[in-house]
Order: structure tokens, then C-alpha cells, then sequence
């Protein structure tokens, strides 16, 4: 499929690079969390509340496999964990580029800090927790990314032109 995927950390851009770059390139854009918050009438850190991490994980799984059977050329932002797990790294690669938006823990600190509706950074210290998360999480989505952007210091624009030209066929 000829999808565009964008992967990577909470705050590294996802949603914003994925809705910038529909009216871009002209296609529908499917932000995963938003389509799961849909599907179960609840947010997701309702989901972590009441059933825990694990249920929200099987349901990213199970959105992509519906994803997978779907047709339509669209541009993908996935939630930050989807990713973590094998089977899904295997099922965004077949269901197109991936593009891993990749962020340092100060950038993600600096547009994240103020955002109540991410479950994994509440408690103390989210600064380390991102720092560890992050450390733990980078090899899954190198691994998952077909192309890899470093988005520390760019602007919104120039994330956009890097990722159209590798969709054109010039990267």
C-alpha cells in the first residue's frame, strides 16, 4: 500500500505533520487514537484508567488489521506506543512508508509540559519519564521507519518538504 505513515514519541509532531500534509499531498488522514477514542466513546486516558495500558495497546492492534484490509491512499498518524510491538511494526510496514519523526526529550518536554491528556507523563519528573521512555523506545521505531526525520529545530514546512520528497520519489 502506498499509505504515508508517521511514527515516533508523543509531541513529536504526528498529528500536526499528518494534517499538514493531507491538504499537501491531497489525502485523507487517519489519526489512530482519535479513530480508537471514536470506536469506544471514551479518551484514552479513560482507557488506561479503567482497563489499563494493555487493552489500549490490543486496540491499536486491532485498528491496524482493520487499516490493513481497507483500501484508499492515506496519510497515517499513529499513537506514540503503537509501535512498541512487533506485530505492529510488521503491519505498518505493509501498510506503507513509515516515517519515524524523530525528537529529542528537551523538544518533546517543551510542547508536551502543559498537556493534561497524556496518561504516561502524569506523576513526578516528566522530563526523566520522557527521557526513559524515549530510550526505551527509540530502537522500535527505528526499526518500524522505513525514513527517519530528525524534526529538533525545523520548522513545520521543512518537515513537510523532507517527507514529500521521499512520497515523490526524490528522497
Amino acid at each position: 500500500m502506498n499509505n504515508v505513515i508517521l511514527i515516533g514519541f508523543m509531541g513529536s509532531g504526528k498529528t500536526t505533520v499528518g494534517l499538514r500534509l493531507s491538504y499537501r499531498l491531497r489525502r485523507a488522514v487517519i489519526d489512530t487514537d482519535k479513530e480508537i477514542e471514536k470506536e469506544e466513546k471514551r479518551t484514552i486516558s479513560e482507557m488506561f484508567a479503567r482497563d489499563g495500558e494493555e487493552y489500549f495497546r490490543d486496540r491499536e492492534t486491532a485498528f491496524l488489521r482493520k487499516l490493513s484490509e481497507s483500501t484508499g491512499i492515506r496519510i497515517i498518524s499513529v499513537g506514540g506506543g503503537l509501535p512498541l510491538r512487533e506485530e505492529n511494526r510488521k503491519l505498518l510496514h505493509e501498510l506503507g512508508q513509515v516515517f519515524y519523526l524523530k525528537a529529542s526529550a528537551e523538544t518533546i518536554y517543551e510542547r508536551v509540559k502543559h498537556d493534561t491528556t497524556r496518561p504516561l507523563l502524569q506523576g513526578d519528573n516528566p522530563q526523566e519519564k520522557i527521557r526513559s521512555l524515549l530510550a526505551l523506545r527509540d530502537s522500535c521505531y527505528a526499526e518500524a521507519a522505513d525514513v527517519t526525520i530528525d524534526v529538533n529545530g525545523k520548522s513545520f514546512e521543512q518537515i513537510l518538504d523532507e517527507i514529500e520528497q521521499y512520497v515523490n520519489g526524490a528522497g
